[in-house]
């Protein structure tokens, strides 16, 4: 994505709030391999968050069924205090690894490799 385009993203964030989840979408982007997709998602957690070097791992099911590993990165981001069960809606960059599905840039600060801030909702709080 040019610069051009990540520009206009942004902006259409800002204008118009937040993106919508679109479960179907997501499901979409996955059945089609759209790598480094923008996606925003409903999600369950289907098990304690797990910590790993730097990152928080969250395994969930998304709006539409598909299983999905989220990394969190808790260098740039708060933790999420989520636990088995609670109810998400994550923000990201999708990434395809053989095998399965995951969700990465959860952050606001934006790092190599991210174009784009995200964020992961629980209840009335947001993480990012």
């Amino acid at each position: 994505m040019g610069r051009l385009a990540v520009g206009l993203a942004l902006l259409a964030v800002v204008a118009c709030g937040d993106p919508a989840p679109d479960d179907a979408a997501l499901h979409q982007d996955i059945a089609t391999h759209q790598a480094g997709a923008e996606v925003t998602f409903h999600a369950t957690l289907i098990a304690d968050p797990q910590d790993a070097g730097g990152h928080e791992i969250l395994l969930v099911r998304s709006g539409a069924g598909d299983g999905l590993e989220i990394d969190h990165n808790t260098t740039l981001a708060r933790r999420v205090p989520a636990h088995n069960g609670d109810q998400l809606v994550v923000h990201g960059q999708l990434y395809l690894d053989p095998g399965r599905a995951g969700v990465h840039c959860t952050h606001a600060h934006t790092s190599s490799g991210c174009p784009v801030p995200g964020w992961i909702d629980l209840g009335d709080s947001r993480y990012q």
